[in-house]
């Protein structure tokens, strides 16, 4: 399994109404957030693949190809609270990914 998969794998494994970091998949693969964040703008199967659920380490929204307002709609109508384009319960919809791969 490539780079691009073990990302993407990870990320459908994040539940609804959970976020996890582009630095919690980094680490389980022992690589850069940054990295993270360029393989899941390549994704194509956006939904499936929920890497609208992938947020910055400070609960910030980070970025998403169909653009911010569709993440907040998305993030919204599973139930996580947005202010200021922020998580406001962060902590509590955090998921951690605890899969390693070497």
């Amino acid at each position: 399994m490539d780079f691009y998969q073990k990302v993407l794998n990870l990320t459908k494994k994040i539940p609804r109404g959970k976020v996890t970091t582009y630095g919690e998949i980094a680490r389980a693969l022992k690589t850069s957030p940054r990295a993270v964040g360029q393989a899941l703008k390549r994704n194509k199967k956006l939904i499936v693949i929920p890497c609208h659920r992938v947020v910055c380490a400070d609960g910030s929204l980070g970025g998403y190809s169909q653009g911010l307002q569709k993440k907040i709609f998305l993030l919204e109508h599973e139930g996580i609270k947005i202010r200021n384009k922020k998580i406001s319960n962060f902590s509590k919809v955090l998921y951690k990914v605890t899969e390693i791969y070497k």
